[in-house]
């Protein structure tokens, strides 16, 4: 199947994340950015948080991974997102497709797959775009700590 084949399919409807192939995996992801922020541990409470420090291969403007085929070599903390981490990490945003599809719920209205581009996702402000800061600019962690409402 092509990839219009696929995204009219709505695999994604029937399938476990354990069934998709790589090309359907891919295409699940919204772009969104959040996976690659930077998210720290109180040492005293264990507590998450979130920053808007982003790797600085994200490209702010598209939130994609500017070289996503070798970014374990430049990255080697980025992680390989797959099923059981999608049901497992915490910090992922409850909008990730990977986790909506582990948790058996639809897509949100505003996903590409289903609005046919980032465009709306963008203008309900579900991605990280204008939103974050690279590795490289941050300056002090404090000055990064954000509450996203998601």
């Amino acid at each position: 199947m092509n990839r219009e084949e696929l995204i009219n399919s709505h695999y994604w409807e029937h399938k476990t994340l354990e069934e998709m192939s790589d090309d359907e995996w891919e295409l699940l992801c919204d772009g969104c950015g959040h996976c690659c922020l930077t998210k720290l541990i109180d040492e005293d409470t264990d507590e998450l948080i979130y920053t808007n420090v982003a790797c600085n291969l994200l490209d702010l403007e598209s939130c994609s991974c500017s070289n996503y085929m070798n970014r374990h070599t430049f990255e080697p903390d980025c992680i390989k997102l797959d099923a059981h981490l999608a049901r497992t990490l915490p910090w992922l945003p409850p909008t990730c497709a990977y986790r909506r599809i582990a948790e058996h719920k639809p897509l949100p209205f505003w996903h590409p797959l289903l609005a046919g581009d980032k465009r709306k996702m963008n203008r309900y402000a579900k991605s990280v775009k204008g939103k974050v800061v690279h590795e490289r600019n941050r300056g002090e962690w404090e000055e990064h700590i954000v509450v996203w409402k998601l």
